[in-house]
């Protein structure tokens, strides 16, 4: 490798995003930035949506977003947050569209749901912990299960959190030390008799 390569940095995220707030619609800096964080935009659409088709629906959607708010990425933040809080806003809005969709469509749903969680957590002693911890999750806000898959599954600290849900760090302390008391006592009352 030639010595000036080697001298040439990669332009870190926020040089890039300051890029593609400048350029057009089918501009490098802002391609370069959709393959640099891909995988990490699907990851949190899958932990956030569920299942591989609504991620890709949702990965898809915040893309779109990210490439029309391109201009209002300010620096405020590390670019890396500001994204997960689009992807984030996103994915609770396809959610809740989804959830009052489905309510229109199925009466009844939401006691079927509550039915068939019961039935899942008493039916069998040998369920796995991805299922326990799904049947935990399911039971929050969608705000609530968002904080706590950007806290605990993408390692996010409360400061970015803060940055994610427009909020201070010290609230977000707060309700991830009150969503783990609720948590707990979900916990114990359906899994309370395991071995």
């Amino acid at each position: 490798m030639d010595a000036r390569a080697s001298d040439i940095a990669e332009p870190t995220d926020e040089q890039l995003a300051a890029q593609a707030a400048r350029e057009g619609s089918d501009g490098a800096a802002f391609t370069a930035l959709m393959d640099r964080f891909r995988e990490r935009v699907w990851r949190v659409c899958w932990r956030l949506m569920g299942s591989q088709h609504d991620a890709e629906d949702a990965a898809q959607e915040v893309f779109v977003r990210l490439f029309f708010e391109r201009k209002k990425f300010e620096g405020r933040s590390k670019y890396s947050t500001w994204l997960h809080a689009v992807a984030i806003r996103t994915c609770l809005l396809l959610r809740r569209s989804r959830s009052r969709r489905r309510k229109h469509e199925e009466p009844g749903g939401e006691e079927r749901v509550a039915m068939t969680a019961d039935a899942r957590a008493s039916a069998t002693t040998t369920v796995d912990a991805n299922h326990d911890i799904h049947t935990l999750l399911e039971g929050l806000n969608e705000e609530d299960r968002a904080l706590v898959l950007m806290r605990f599954a993408e390692s996010h600290d409360y400061e970015e959190l803060a940055v994610m849900f427009e909020t201070t760090a010290g609230a977000c302390r707060m309700r991830i030390s009150r969503i783990r008391e609720k948590l707990a006592t979900k916990a114990e009352r359906i899994f309370g008799d395991r071995p």
